[in-house]
C-alpha cells in the first residue's frame, strides 16, 4: 500500500499523517474507562428485600455499554495507526474507518456499538466526553438531582427504571404507571 497524498499541493500533509495525528489526538484525549469500583458508597447496595435499586441497574448497564464503546474506539485507532505505519494489513473495515476520519464522520465500527447520533466526528467526540463525564459523576457522586436524558445509551431503560422505583416504593403495579408530558410555551429573555 502506497501512502496517500493530499491534493493540497506542495507543503501539504499526506492523508496518512492527518489520520495518524487524529488517531493520536483522539487516543490521548479519551477519558479513562468507567469503573464500578469507583462507585459512591451505597450506590450498589441491595435494598431490604434483596433487590438492587433499579437506577443502579441502569447505571451498571450504561457503564458496560460505554466501556464496550471505549474498547472499540481504542483498539480500532491503535490498529489504524499500525496499519498506517505498515505494521499490519489495512483491512476493508480499517480503510472505511480511515476514510470516515478523513471526512469527519464517525466510523461504522464505532456506530455499531455506540448510541444513535447524526453528529459529525468532531461534535460526536465532544458529546462522548460529556456523556462519560455525566456517567462518571453519577457513578462517583451518587444519583444526580437532575438526569441528562439524552446522555444515555438507552433512555427507555432509564425511564422504565424510574417507573419501577416508584412502583416498588408505593407497592403499586408498574403497568398502572406512565409518564405524562406537557409542551409549554417559554418566553425567551
Amino acid at each position: 500500500i502506497q501512502p496517500r497524498v493530499s491534493s493540497s499541493g506542495s507543503g501539504g500533509s499526506s492523508t496518512d499523517s492527518i489520520v495518524a495525528a487524529l488517531c493520536t489526538e483522539t487516543l490521548e484525549q479519551l477519558p479513562p474507562d468507567l469503573d464500578l469500583a469507583e462507585a459512591a458508597a451505597g450506590l450498589f447496595d441491595r435494598m431490604p428485600d434483596g433487590k438492587l435499586n433499579s437506577l443502579s441497574v441502569v447505571l451498571s448497564q450504561e457503564v458496560d455499554r460505554f466501556r464496550r464503546l471505549a474498547g472499540v474506539i481504542r483498539s480500532s485507532l491503535a490498529q489504524l495507526q499500525a496499519a498506517i505505519k505498515g505494521m499490519v494489513v489495512m483491512s476493508a473495515e480499517l480503510e472505511a474507518a480511515y476514510n470516515a476520519l478523513l471526512l469527519n464522520q464517525v466510523p461504522q465500527m464505532w456506530e455499531r456499538v455506540a448510541y444513535p447520533s447524526l453528529k459529525p466526528l468532531s461534535s460526536w467526540i465532544k458529546d462522548y466526553h460529556a456523556r462519560i463525564a455525566f456517567m462518571r459523576s453519577w457513578l462517583v457522586n451518587g444519583p444526580p438531582k437532575c438526569f441528562w436524558l439524552p446522555g444515555f445509551f438507552f433512555p427507555q431503560g432509564f425511564m422504565t427504571g424510574v417507573l419501577q422505583m416508584h412502583a416498588r416504593k408505593y407497592a403499586i403495579p408498574i403497568d398502572s404507571l406512565s409518564f405524562g408530558f406537557e409542551v409549554s410555551l417559554s418566553q425567551l429573555a
